[in-house]
C-alpha cells in the first residue's frame, strides 16, 4: 500500500485513542508527527515526536508546519476545571486551526464528543442537524470546536471531519456502551474514512460501532464512507447477567451523555 500522506500529525498520541490511531493509521502516512504533553513511547522509525502544550501558540504553529493533515485528538479528555478547559481545548484548538491556515494544511479530523449532544434524548433519534446540547464544561469545548471547523471551512476552505465519539475502549464497560461503544479497530477505520474520502467539507459524524441499538441517525456522513465492522452483541449476555437493569427514569439513563449529566459544576467540587 503507497502512503497517501507524506507527513501526518496526530495530537494526543500518548492517550487511549492516539496509542491506537498512531498504529493503525501508519499505513496512510509516510511519517507520523506525534504530539502530547506526556511521554511517548516505543518510539518507531516512522515517528517523530514533539512534546508541547496546546495552549502554547508557537508551539502549535511550529507542530503543524509541514503537515499534510491533522488528526487531533488532544485536548482535556473528561470533565475539568474551566481553566483546564479553557486552556487545552478551546484555546488550544484555535492553535491548531491557526496553525492549520497558516501552514496550508488542508484537513483536520478532530475528535469530538457524544457530550457536545449530551442531553439530547435516547430516543429522540438525532441527526447531525440537531442543534448543540453540552452536557458540561467538556461538552462545550467540543461544541466550540465543531463551531470552530465549520467557521474555518466556510472562510478559509480548511474542512474539518468532527467525529462525535461516544464510548471508545477495549470492550463495553457498562450497560449503556452496549448501544455507546466504537471499538478501537472501528475507530481507526472512521479515522481513515475521515483521512482518505474525496471530499468532507466540514461533516459531522456520529463515532459509533455496529450496535443492536443506535440511538443516533448517521446518514448525513455517508459520503466519509465509514462502516464500522464491530458490534456489542458478543458481550450481551455477560453483561446484562452481572449488572442490575438501571432505572429508565434516571437522567443519565434517559439522556445521550450518560453519567456527564448528573456532574455538577467541576470547579465547584474542586472548592469544596
Amino acid at each position: 500500500m503507497n502512503p497517501r500522506f507524506d507527513t501526518l500529525l496526530i495530537t494526543g498520541a500518548a492517550g487511549r485513542l492516539g496509542s491506537q490511531l498512531r498504529q493503525g493509521l501508519a499505513p496512510l502516512a509516510r511519517r507520523l508527527r506525534l504530539s502530547d504533553m506526556a511521554e511517548i513511547k516505543d518510539v518507531q522509525p516512522n515517528e517523530e515526536v514533539v512534546i508541547c502544550d496546546l495552549a502554547d501558540e508557537a508551539a502549535i504553529l511550529a507542530l503543524t508546519e509541514g503537515v499534510d493533515a491533522i488528526v487531533h485528538f488532544g485536548g482535556v479528555p473528561l470533565e475539568r476545571s474551566w481553566d483546564a478547559i479553557l486552556n487545552a481545548n478551546i484555546r488550544g484548538s484555535y492553535h491548531i486551526y491557526e496553525g492549520a491556515r497558516k501552514n496550508g494544511v488542508k484537513r483536520v479530523v478532530y475528535a469530538s464528543s457524544v457530550h457536545a449532544i449530551g442531553y439530547h434524548g435516547l430516543e429522540d433519534q438525532i441527526d447531525a442537524n440537531a442543534p448543540h446540547r453540552p452536557d458540561g464544561l467538556y461538552g462545550l469545548s467540543k461544541c466550540f470546536v465543531e463551531d470552530l471547523g465549520r467557521l474555518y471551512w466556510d472562510k478559509f476552505g480548511i474542512e474539518t471531519a468532527a467525529l462525535r465519539i461516544f464510548s471508545s475502549f477495549p470492550e463495553p464497560a457498562d450497560r449503556r456502551m452496549l448501544w455507546s461503544w466504537l471499538s478501537f479497530d472501528d475507530c481507526i477505520r472512521l479515522v481513515t474514512a475521515a483521512l482518505t474520502a474525496p471530499r468532507v467539507g466540514f461533516t459531522l459524524s456520529f463515532g459509533l460501532s455496529d450496535n443492536a441499538v443506535s440511538p443516533v441517525d448517521n446518514r448525513l456522513a455517508a459520503h466519509l464512507g465509514y462502516r464500522p465492522q464491530d458490534n456489542t452483541e458478543a458481550f450481551r449476555a455477560a453483561m446484562e447477567a452481572r449488572t442490575p437493569v438501571p432505572d429508565p427514569k434516571a437522567p443519565a439513563v434517559r439522556h445521550l451523555g450518560g453519567w456527564f449529566v448528573d456532574l455538577g459544576h467541576p470547579d465547584d467540587e474542586a472548592a469544596t
